[in-house]
This record gives structure tokens, C-alpha cells and sequence, in this order.
């Protein structure tokens, strides 16, 4: 994920598509309410359980949005429209947001239009069964032709706010149909029964209590090899409130893993670890009800602490297939670094949890952490074209594989530190 901390700089006149200056105070959402009426709408799908997030989209339609209202603060935001990833290709938009404490206005961020985090083609759209295991009708369902693809800006992290002014200047192809923005209510986590953290163990050869295998790929994923690395303590979906009833109910696989890219998260740097869940549930709602995948994009998460975090539902030791890295999602991990590593360095204890998450992953299927693979594209918007192979180190940063700053220019040079420690890690 990608958002440039840097001031907006000026740019040539052109046609300004839409520009929305939301009222701070207002009255609840009608329950009717819907995109393109003049007033916000829910996006549509099933309320979660008690305790779960929202998102809420406002439409910005007819050239200029006068009053958007919405009865929620929110926390993170987007932009997003209906069709293909690329329709905004060469426009911008520009979002400023109240502070919902102090009331003061923030200056313009420009968010990145083309997101570089995201499926492959067709790779988020409906459940590929794993072994012995049946296609739910919902799974089938979100295959068909009633699910036109959804896209969205990457978003950005605001903190509590409640109000927001968004400009959208349209690339080449114009306007896309359906452009909305899209504020996003973390919520305070949906309580489960579930075990909230899968215990730190020396090694792993069968699945633990807390972590009971569903249905996965024919090999179980569970390569323990020579250098197996502990497994970390990880944080489960549980543990960090997961709004289960959002996502996807099956799940993806893919072969087993060779390699980890790491990303940052480019929310804020200085926050206190107890608030981690939340930026983690924000993006979770973003990822499914705003850019309509399956589930988060991310297999895990790190914050600045050292703590991990289960992402994609599916399995921690199982090849969840995610989307994090357009066109080398396949056989890969996605680790992101959560806060933004532009010029801010990461702390030592989220090096060490990046580390350990990477090692332990990694040496499932005996890859080297210090070592190399040999991956195939699956995405012409990726560095390679779709088919092309490329050599990727196993431990690697999104920008290898994608055009995009990502994990940032502070984080990405300790990347040879991260190989290091995960190869000591796996006993090499």
C-alpha cells in the first residue's frame, strides 16, 4: 500500500471532475439512501455482528456533491468507482479531513489512483476450493456476472475525523461510472469465541488446538523442513476483531511458499500498539467492502511493537493466497509493516517481528530466507509482464515486483538485515 506523504504540488488547469465538502454535523442516514440520490449511502451488503466496522459512501455524481452527510466519524478513507483498476489512470484526487478532536482541517493528500496492492485477474473473485472440499453457493455466486469488479484508491489512515473535502481531476478516459468516496468506521472489533493468539512454539509439525486445519491444498502446506524457525506468537483474527461475516466464507490456496514481500501500511508511524487492531480492521473493511476482494489483502501484519497479526483467513501455516503484491501473489506472503517508512525508521522490535514472521513462513517449505526463487508474473501491471519470470531474493520489498515506494525508503534498506536474522532464525 502506497500513500505519498508529500505536499501536493501544483499542476497544470484542467476539468475538476467532482469536489465534495462534507457538513461536520448531520443527521442520521436514511435507511433508503442510495449512490447518486444527493445524499450517502451505506454500502450495500449484510450488517456485521455487534462491534464491527462500516464503511460508508458518498456519492460524488452530477460534477459537484454540495452537502455529503454522514451520521459516523470515520478513520480511513478512498475513493472508489465502478469498473476497472485503471479507469482514474493518469487523474488525481486529492482528499482533505476535520480532525473530529480539534476540529482543524489537514492539508491535501493526493492518494494513489493505480493501487499496486491487489489480486491478480480473476484471483479474488471467487473461492477455489481446496482439496476434498465443496464450493459454497456464496463462493459460486460472487463469480457471476451480477458482481461487476469494483476498484478503489489506495487508502489513507485520517484517525478520527469527521469531515472531508475531495477533489477528483479524471485521466484520459474521463470519469469512471459510480465514483463515490468511501469513509471507513473501524468499529470497536467483533468479539468471537475464537482463541485470540496461536502460542510462540520451537517448532511446528502439526496444527495446534488453536489453530484446527480446515480443508487446504493436497500437501497441507506443512513442508517442516531441516531449518524450520519457530513460529512467532501471532495475533489471531480473533484477537484483533475480525468482522467475519465480510468476507469471503471459503478459501484460497496456492503453492507453497517461496517468498515474503514486505510492504508498510502507510497509516501513521507514532501509535500506541493497543490501537494496532483498529488500523488493522480499517484496512480489512476497505479491502473487502470498498475494493470488493475476499478478505484483507495482507497474510500478516507487524506493528510497531513487534507484534504479528494474522491477515487473510485460511490458515496461518497454510499458502493462503492473498493480494498484496499485483502479479507475484502466487507462491508468495505478503508481510506489512504497519505505519508509513517514507522517511520515519522502522523501530527495532517491528524489524525483529518482520523478521521472525518471515523465518518461520519461509522455512514451512524449507526456502532459504537468505536465499532466492525464481517466480512467473501473473499480472501486466506488475514490473514483468504476465508470463514473464523473474528472480526475486526470498525475503524481498514490494517494490521489486511493482513500480511504488513501497515499504519505503527507510524500511527497504534493512531488508538485508530481515534476510539475515530469518536465515539465523531457520538455524543457517
Amino acid at each position: 500500500m502506497r500513500i505519498s506523504p508529500r505536499a501536493l504540488r501544483g499542476r497544470p488547469p484542467v476539468v475538476l471532475l467532482a469536489v465534495l465538502a462534507a457538513v461536520l454535523t448531520f443527521p442520521s442516514i436514511p435507511a433508503g439512501a442510495r449512490a447518486g440520490a444527493g445524499v450517502p449511502a451505506a454500502l450495500p451488503g449484510v450488517p456485521g455482528p455487534a462491534g464491527g466496522g462500516s464503511v460508508t459512501s458518498l456519492p460524488l455524481t452530477g460534477g459537484r456533491l454540495l452537502t455529503g452527510r454522514t451520521a459516523r466519524r470515520f478513520e480511513l478513507l478512498g475513493v472508489g468507482w465502478d469498473g476497472p483498476a485503471r479507469a482514474l489512470a493518469g487523474g488525481t484526487v486529492k482528499v482533505r479531513t476535520r480532525d473530529a478532536v480539534t476540529g482543524v482541517w489537514s492539508g491535501w493528500h493526493e492518494l494513489e489512483t493505480e493501487g499496486e496492492d491487489g489480486p491478480d485477474a480473476g484471483a479474488d473473485t471467487a473461492a477455489t476450493p481446496a482439496a476434498g472440499a465443496a464450493t459454497t453457493a456464496a463462493a459460486t455466486a460472487s463469480a457471476g456476472a451480477g458482481h461487476p469488479p469494483r476498484s478503489a484508491t489506495a487508502p489513507l489512515w485520517t484517525g478520527p475525523s469527521d469531515g472531508v473535502a475531495v477533489e477528483v481531476t479524471p485521466g484520459p478516459a474521463g470519469p469512471p461510472p459510480g465514483l463515490r468516496v468511501e469513509l471507513v468506521d473501524p468499529g470497536e472489533g467483533v468479539r468471537s469465541a475464537g482463541a485470540r493468539t496461536v502460542p510462540a512454539e520451537p517448532s511446528v509439525t502439526e496444527p495446534s488446538a488453536a489453530e484446527p486445519s480446515t480443508a487446504g491444498p493436497a500437501d497441507g502446506g506443512r513442508r517442516t523442513g531441516h531449518h524450520q524457525a519457530p513460529r512467532p506468537e501471532i495475533v489471531t483474527r480473533a484477537g484483533w476483531g475480525a468482522d467475519e461475516s465480510i468476507r469471503e466464507p471459503d478459501f484460497v490456496y496456492t503453492g507453497p511458499v517461496r517468498a515474503v514481500f514486505v510492504h508498510h501500511t502507510a497509516t501513521a508511524t507514532e501509535y500506541a500498539c493497543s490501537d494496532a487492531p483498529r488500523v488493522i480492521r480499517a484496512i480489512y473493511e476497505y479491502h473487502v467492502r470498498s475494493n470488493g476482494w475476499r478478505d484483507i489483502g495482507y497474510n500478516f501484519l507487524v506493528d510497531r511493537c513487534g507484534t504479528v497479526y494474522e491477515g487473510r483467513a485460511g490458515g496461518t501455516d497454510l499458502p493462503v493466497h492473498g493480494a498484496h503484491t499485483l502479479g507475484f501473489n502466487t507462491d508468495s506472503a505478503g508481510v506489512a509493516a504497519i505505519g508509513t517508512f517514507v522517511t520515519d525508521a522502522p523501530p527495532a522490535d517491528l524489524l525483529t517481528g518482520v523478521a521472525r514472521i518471515a523465518a518461520w513462513k519461509l522455512g514451512l517449505t524449507d526456502q532459504d530466507a537468505a536465499g532466492s526463487t525464481r517466480m512467473v508474473s501473473g499480472s501486466d501491471g506488475s514490473l514483468y509482464p504476465a508470463g514473464t519470470g523473474a528472480d526475486f531474493r526470498a525475503v524481498s520489498g514490494h517494490r521489486d515486483a511493482f513500480n511504488t515506494e513501497c515499504p519505503g525508503d527507510s524500511l527497504y534498506p534493512k531488508l538485508p538485515e530481515l534476510r539475515t536474522e530469518a536465515a539465523r532464525l531457520q538455524g543457517r
